[in-house]
């Protein structure tokens, strides 16, 4: 039996940078994680402990603080691309980067150099990049919605464990993960609001019968408004909200007093894409 080393690669792991952009008294923040992994040419590293191919990976974070100074950050994507590109062009045993950006926001209060963390979802980047191929998925975590109203749930399996009564009136609520995959863009910043703004929308406007359908109807909208999007990757938690019961207490609850659990919690996932979106298996990955 033979033992041979398998896929493998290394990186630098959540580099925080803030750049600080400054026009006049008029400040602009980006507050990025940035992580990287790099592989090719790395086996004498792990067969021999030959370091002669290994970039250390300190010197990558040293690149993205670098970069963040001379090339500054705009859309995550774009910067995403300048690191990839060139820790490939530059290292010989190198033959694919992987980086991975997670972008905090903040909001201006007032004046023009005071902030707040805005909102709590995070918006995501997730490039690859070799000499074969490029790919660039975008995307957020952590956007939690609630429909208070408009969606039902009944008409399922239904075995001896089952204690779950059917509803036509439920209390709908998620923390939306979704990556979307580019076939092309003219403008990361304007298609990153616009697939955002159409999630929000579908799941509002859905009169939802699953959560499931309100997953199909949320990736399906943005495919059809925004043609340089051609794949769709969504993870949702139902939050559920359970009536609590007042009757001990001689009170009616008509759909106005819930319990809202933490866990355990369902878990809903699927992938919405066009029949012709090109072929990138690793892209997500």
């Amino acid at each position: 039996m033979a033992i041979v080393l398998g896929p493998n690669r290394y990186g630098k792991a959540e580099t925080r940078v803030v750049r600080v952009t400054r026009d006049g008294g008029t400040h602009r923040i980006r507050d990025l994680s940035v992580g990287i992994a790099l592989s090719g040419a790395m086996e004498d590293v792990h067969l021999t402990g030959d370091n002669a191919a290994v970039l250390p990976t300190d010197s990558q974070k040293n690149t993205v603080f670098a970069f963040a100074k001379k090339h500054g950050i705009d859309a995550i994507e774009d910067f995403g691309l300048l690191l990839a590109r060139h820790f490939v062009d530059s290292q010989p045993a190198i033959d694919h980067a992987r980086v991975e950006i997670r972008e905090y926001g903040w909001r201006r209060i007032t004046g023009g150099h005071s902030f707040v963390r805005d909102g709590g979802e995070v918006r995501t980047a997730l490039i690859h990049h070799d000499a074969a191929a490029e790919s660039v998925v975008s995307g957020l975590t952590d956007l939690v919605v609630l429909n208070s109203t408009g969606s039902e749930f009944h008409g399922f399996a239904q075995d001896e464990y089952t204690t779950l009564a059917p509803t036509d009136d439920r209390v709908l609520a998620t923390a939306v993960t979704a990556q979307w995959r580019h076939r092309s863009t003219s403008s990361w910043d304007e298609s990153y609001r616009a697939a955002r703004d159409h999630l929000l929308h579908a799941f509002a406007e859905t009169h939802s019968l699953s959560l499931q359908q309100t997953l199909y109807q949320m990736g399906r909208r943005v495919l059809a408004e925004r043609p340089e999007i051609c794949e769709v990757r969504l993870s949702m938690p139902n939050k559920h909200h359970f009536l609590v019961d007042l009757e001990p207490f001689g009170m009616d609850n008509d759909n106005e007093v819930y319990f809202a659990a933490d866990r355990p919690y369902g878990l809903i996932e699927g992938t919405v894409l066009t029949d012709d979106a090109p072929d990138a298996p690793s892209a997500f990955n």
